[in-house]
């Protein structure tokens, strides 16, 4: 019954507000939405019977973040997706106040979705020490689309008795003959951290270890964890919460990133080495990976960021707010992590390449952009420093170790993001109609932020040193 009581609001929801959100100038042509309403962390995201499957959490009923379902989009090939509408209700007792984060595991024929359920008690609680559940909850699928019976496995006394209540994001995967589940935590002492589980069948799950955290300078509350090899290395991905600013590192409310380091044996310490920000741009959170058939290893990232108070979005005017980042392969070198636009975003390209080659010196403005859904490769030769303006007030410079993302009123209290960078010798932006992603040397470091210019910026202007191949792509 809760499921007919909620698609008649969503209905009702629809019919009231659908017409703004498909009639906004900004709303995105190649970027994952909710279809209306809300959107934040991409969950569940994996390969399953030729199909890429994205789910994500989903507040249809307020663009403002409300209770939380289950979404779900599915592709062929990463870049035309379908919406499938809601996958997941908030509707039995253990998740009524929301289906919130979790993932897939795809095992022979059938994957198996973890989330947490999340219950909030009436009465006086602060919902940290009481008043809340957070229950791992499983469910199960043959075809992707059609969901078994939900079933508990793990509840709040299940955690070990210094944590708080909140313990969330169950990732799941197989090793050895042997499931492991990381799980995102914070201590009742306030110090973020993960914990680890193992099973031998999916649905009964013992304590192992709390292998990472509890450290002064990490954050009171460690979320989204993801485990996973690369180069035969473990790289730890998280977004801890309570991280201090330093000069241009951790400048947004809280932080995504990844440590590589490696498990002990009986996986009950993880060494890891020194914490690096996925992504430096204003809208970016709570990322998820998965490998896909080709052995790729492929994160989407959420175009947000939790408790934001300084920029905003537009859209909320037009029941609509955030977007997930394009899918992005992760390639490790030298221990850092780079992040590659998957081939596949190759086919939105439309005609043929503007192209051209400019000497920064002489300064020049080129008049190429039609729309504001473009890919823009800038490949830089003996160049210093340069300058780059786009879309009326979006500035990208590099000067003396330094590159800087400045918005001007585009940015809605978005005004500068900075990397320290040795040199830069390539430049890759996807523009869609809010969005930027920005990627420095092949993805060595990445940009991603909303922008919300008000008019088409037909100029590119550039300036500097050295020497700029321009190629240019309509999407």
């Amino acid at each position: 019954m809760l499921r007919k009581e909620f698609d008649k609001q969503i209905k009702d929801c629809m019919d009231g507000n659908l017409a703004a959100v498909k009639n906004d100038k900004w709303r995105n042509k190649y970027h994952i939405m909710a279809p209306i309403g809300w959107i934040n962390d991409p969950n569940g995201l994996c390969e399953f019977n030729g199909e890429y499957h994205c789910f994500y959490q989903y507040s249809p009923l307020t663009p403002m973040g409300g209770l939380k379902f289950w979404g779900q989009y599915t592709s062929k090939d990463l870049v035309n997706w379908e919406d499938r509408g809601v996958a997941l209700y908030p509707d039995i007792a253990e998740d009524k106040d929301g289906v919130y984060s979790g993932s897939a595991f795809v095992k022979d024929d059938t994957v198996y979705f973890f989330y947490t359920g999340n219950v909030k008690h009436a009465g006086e609680h602060d919902y940290i020490l009481t008043g809340r559940e957070q229950n791992v909850i499983l469910v199960t699928s043959k075809d992707g689309v059609n969901f078994s019976e939900k079933t508990v496995v793990l509840r709040n006394e299940d955690f070990p008795s210094n944590m708080s209540l909140h313990v969330r994001d169950p990732k799941v995967w197989e090793e050895d003959g042997v499931y492991y589940m990381v799980l995102g935590a914070r201590t009742v002492d306030d110090k973020g951290c993960i914990l680890l589980y193992k099973s031998k069948d999916l649905y009964n799950w013992e304590f192992n270890s709390i292998p990472a955290g509890e450290r002064d300078d990490m954050g009171y509350m460690w979320e989204c964890p993801d485990t996973f090899k690369l180069e035969g290395k473990d790289v730890f991905m998280f977004s801890p919460q309570g991280i201090d600013a330093e000069g241009y590192k951790y400048n947004n409310v809280y932080q995504s990133g990844y440590a590589v380091g490696n498990f002990d044996e009986g996986k009950k310490h993880l060494e890891l080495g020194d914490f690096i920000e996925i992504d430096r741009g204003f809208d970016f959170y709570a990322p998820q990976t998965f490998e896909d058939s080709k052995n790729r290893r492929i994160m989407i990232g959420w175009m947000g960021v939790p408790d934001a108070v300084i920029h905003r979005n537009p859209t909320i005017d037009n029941f609509w707010q955030h977007a997930l980042t394009i899918p992005r392969e992760l390639i490790l070198k030298n221990d850092k992590i780079y992040q590659v636009p998957v081939i596949e975003l190759e086919t939105l390209r439309k005609g043929e390449a503007y192209k051209a080659e400019v000497s920064l010196e002489e300064g020049k403005t080129l008049e190429i952009f039609e729309n504001n859904t473009f890919e823009l490769n800038i490949d830089l030769k003996n160049c210093n420093d340069f300058r780059v303006s786009l879309r009326e007030d979006c500035v990208l410079s590099f000067k003396d170790g330094v590159f800087k993302l400045e918005l001007g009123k585009s940015g809605y209290g978005r005004a500068m993001r900075a990397v320290e960078i040795n040199s830069i010798d390539s430049l890759k932006i996807f523009s869609d109609n809010s969005i930027l992603e920005i990627f420095l040397n092949d993805g060595e470091e990445v940009f991603t932020t909303r922008i919300y210019n008000d008019s088409i910026d037909k100029c590119l202007k550039l300036e500097g040193t050295g020497t700029a191949l321009i190629e240019k792509w309509n999407l």
